[in-house]
């Protein structure tokens, strides 16, 4: 049996591991936190488990992406999901304003939510809609298709467009220009920058339909680790990889922190691009490889607080609210500003046994990491009063906006926590707490394109810093980084032929 080694114990690596070790290699995942999922890893305050990243998922909906995945894992049947409601999916609230949109879910939901408020758009909406789902049936790996090529089948004549100026072709008016961008703040949108594809991308995954965590996000983490064990494997959390030893552009093993040696034929890594290259000799990849990774921008990070509610007070909400301050700064998350949030998401997370009531509440705003790159040689518990004294300030202006959207929401809080980018950057392993890995950027795509393979011939890489990121953009592409192991369409056609043969 071979055996694959994989650092670090993110969504991707998880995937790409609980894949190999049902087709039949020995996975071991080193981890070097405490809890095993990144972006899924939830923690304890307050006698409540809060998520830590993965709130509003798609394509888990009976045929959607990822739903299929899980079904050729053999999990789906044990994945607990609630899907937000159809009739007010999302909630968007500008305080510019004051204004309010619901948007249901649906291609024709979309489209007639959105002719609602803005009659005279109903073609133009129809036609941006056509268009995004023009672009996203383009996308091979999106629909698990096979394809002769590694991410595109072909471009269509706006798939490369800036999104922003993707969205002007179709729509006239400026404030549904704005409106129709309010999933910004999930994928790191950026004006003038992030290409049409991804916005087109996530737009059309969460118009399709949208679902929720039941209990915590954790949860999925757990079901990956429980193939990846039954299958003989090991999930070793707490136990950092220090060193990998390259030699001839091949891996021979990887040190830990607790100076364990582990050896595989094969090694995939889950961490960011510039944190493994601290890992590795310099003499593994060419230097202009290095350079190249170290010069790719990362995408802005986040402020998170999290709420406990006194019992029985605030109301449990089934869809994700988006609280934006201006219409035209929608497009502008990623730049530096003077006022501080320009927007961020709410929602209430569902318990397993729900009432009317909720128990807790997520606020996750986009930050730029510039706001704490004063305390960045700082570790968790020691950054200092001045840090702490910011991290209130910032947490009162987001429960103040948060007041907005619902007024009497400060008399329901019993309990608050917050964290910042610095805790992005510590727990999950990425540079500059990047929330959604490398920017992306249209002039130049090719730039932010890293390939799962490498120079060093043992070695792929996975997660959100190849192709595309997100829940569902790091469960597809961990399927790429599992092909190149055994071999270019191998999972793609199993899981085809296995719905073909129901």
């Amino acid at each position: 049996m071979k055996t694959v080694v994989i650092i670090g114990g993110g969504l991707g690596g998880l995937v790409s591991g609980a894949i190999l070790a049902k087709e039949g290699f020995k996975v071991v995942v080193l981890e070097k936190n405490s809890t095993i999922g990144g972006g899924l890893q939830t923690f304890s305050r307050f006698g409540e488990r809060f998520d830590t990243g993965m709130h509003v998922i798609g394509g888990m909906q009976k045929g959607g992406n990822i739903y299929r995945l899980c079904k050729y894992l053999g999990i789906i049947d044990k994945v607990l999901l609630r899907r937000v409601d159809a009739e007010c999916a999302d909630s968007l609230y500008f305080a510019e304003d004051k204004k309010r949109y619901n948007i249901k879910e649906g291609k024709e939901g979309f489209i007639n939510s959105l002719a609602y408020y803005f009659p005279k758009e109903r073609e133009n909406i129809a036609a941006y809609v056509k268009a995004i789902y023009d672009i996203s049936d383009n996308v091979d790996l999106f629909h698990l298709r096979p394809s002769k090529d590694s991410l595109f089948k072909r471009y269509p004549d706006d798939f490369l467009l800036s999104a922003d100026a993707f969205v002007a072709k179709y729509i006239n008016n400026p404030k549904l220009r704005s409106i129709v961008a309010y999933m910004n703040p999930l994928y790191g949108g950026r004006g003038d920058e992030t290409p049409s594809f991804i916005h087109a991308i996530i737009s059309t995954l969460y118009i399709n339909g949208a679902s929720r965590f039941v209990g915590g996000s954790s949860k999925f983490a757990d079901l990956l680790v429980s193939i990846i064990e039954s299958s003989g494997g090991e999930v070793i959390v707490g136990d950092k990889v220090e060193w990998i030893e390259v030699n001839d552009h091949h891996i021979d093993f990887v040190k830990t922190s607790k100076g364990r040696e582990y050896h595989g034929q094969y090694y995939i890594s889950d961490v960011h691009p510039c944190t493994l290259l601290e890992l590795m000799p310099q003499k593994a990849f060419p230097k202009a490889y290095r350079d190249r990774l170290r010069s790719i921008p990362n995408s802005y990070s986040a402020f998170s607080v999290y709420i406990k509610f006194k019992p029985n007070t605030f109301p449990y909400i089934n869809h994700s609210e988006y609280y934006m301050t201006r219409y035209a700064d929608v497009w502008h998350f990623g730049e530096p500003h003077s006022f501080w949030p320009l927007g961020f998401l709410f929602m209430t997370p569902p318990e397993e046994q729900q009432s009317k009531y909720a128990n807790k509440a997520l606020v996750t705003a986009p930050m730029l990491f510039q706001e704490v790159a004063k305390w960045e040689n700082t570790v968790v518990g020691h950054r200092g009063k001045d840090y702490e004294q910011w991290k209130e300030q910032k947490t009162q202006q987001i429960l103040r906006k948060v007041e907005e959207l619902h007024p009497g929401f400060m008399s329901c809080i019993e309990k608050v926590n917050a964290s910042s980018p610095l805790t992005i950057r510590d727990f999950y392993g990425v540079k500059d707490g990047a929330l959604s890995g490398y920017s992306k950027d249209y002039k130049n795509i090719t730039l932010s394109q890293v390939p799962v393979f490498t120079k060093v011939d043992n070695l792929l890489l996975t997660g959100q810093n190849n192709n595309l990121h997100g829940f569902c953009g790091v469960s597809l592409t961990a399927i790429n980084t599992a092909e190149a192991i055994l071999g270019k369409d191998y999972i793609l056609n199993k899981i085809n032929e296995e719905e073909a043969n129901e």
